[in-house]
């Protein structure tokens, strides 16, 4: 690619006294955006997760620009000191160790305080282990619909856990989570004994690295699959299908409008209300109520 074919990225304005929210590589540097590079080129600035990771990065891309440390221990004061740089006219970018900021990695508090303080904040995307995943996890995302619920990393106190097992257990969107080598085999073994036998479980492991490993399989297998792996050495990012309501549950209020407002031009409360009794088997005072419901939707739009 030539030189001359990049001009387009000089086309949008880099606003001075402003944040900018720098998504990098998770694993593979050619993930890195051309956007991503000429605006940490063009900062006076960089905020990194840690210093020593970023300088790698930046060295690659012969990118040479002062740095300061900005993790999760040093947030809020670290965050004034750049609201000071801004306040100056200059150009500030954050980058974490590993793709999106602020998704599990600091930068929330930030943009928060760099907000509060009336500055604006740019986001420059790029790479994301979640949407990564997600791209690939095929039937795991079609059982919702294409509807998740990320929870971060795995909690490893008892009650913690405990209550995000019973959340994913009941949840009807794909859960999405990240888990560390060093806990990965207890953490499988507790989905697998706690989730239905047929429930479907994406592993992901390394991401875009070298020895990336990708693995569909039900709750039941996990055990003769951990058995039989060869590691599981590097970061995991686990998707597990949401619960499939069963033939005789009633469905949820959202589905249940959803009825009614296609109903609604051709019927009145009455008549919706009997129909959803009559072919999904709801109570006829909760039909009636569904209907009323979504009358009172149709008005307040």
């Amino acid at each position: 690619m030539e030189l001359g074919s990049l001009d387009f990225l000089k086309q949008q304005d880099l606003p001075a006294g402003a944040l900018y929210m720098v998504a990098t590589p998770i694993g593979n540097l050619g993930d890195i955006t051309l956007r991503a590079l000429h605006v940490l080129n063009a900062m006076d600035g960089i905020a990194c997760e840690d210093t020593r990771h970023s300088a790698a990065l930046l060295q690659q891309f012969g990118i040479h620009k002062k740095c300061m440390a900005l993790h999760a221990h040093n947030e809020l004061g670290s965050a004034q000191t750049v609201i000071q740089h801004l306040a100056n006219n200059e150009r500030w970018a954050y980058i974490s160790d590993a793709g999106t900021p602020g998704v599990s990695d600091p930068g929330a508090r930030l943009v928060d305080e760099v907000q509060k303080a009336g500055m604006r904040v740019i986001p420059v995307p790029g790479a994301s282990s979640v949407s990564c995943a997600v791209s690939v996890a095929g039937s795991v995302m079609l059982n919702s619909d294409g509807q998740f619920q990320f929870l971060g990393f795995w909690p490893h106190k008892s009650k913690e856990r405990d209550a995000l097992l019973q959340d994913i257990g009941s949840s009807k969107k794909t859960s999405i989570f990240f888990e560390s080598p060093h806990n990965i085999r207890e953490t499988l073994l507790l989905l697998s004994n706690a989730l239905e036998n047929d429930r479907q479980v994406f592993i992901c492991r390394e991401l875009t690295k070298k020895f990336e490993q990708l693995v569909s399989i039900q709750a039941q297998n996990i055990p003769a699959w951990l058995e039989n792996t060869e590691s599981l050495k590097g970061e995991f990012v686990i998707l597990i299908a949401g619960r499939q309501a069963s033939a005789n549950e009633a469905p949820e209020h959202a589905s249940l409008i959803r009825w009614a407002n296609a109903l609604s031009p051709y019927l009145g409360s009455k008549e919706i209300a009997t129909v959803l009794a009559q072919v999904l088997g709801l109570a006829k005072k909760d039909a009636y109520q569904i209907a009323l419901d979504a009358k009172e939707d149709e008005t307040g739009k």
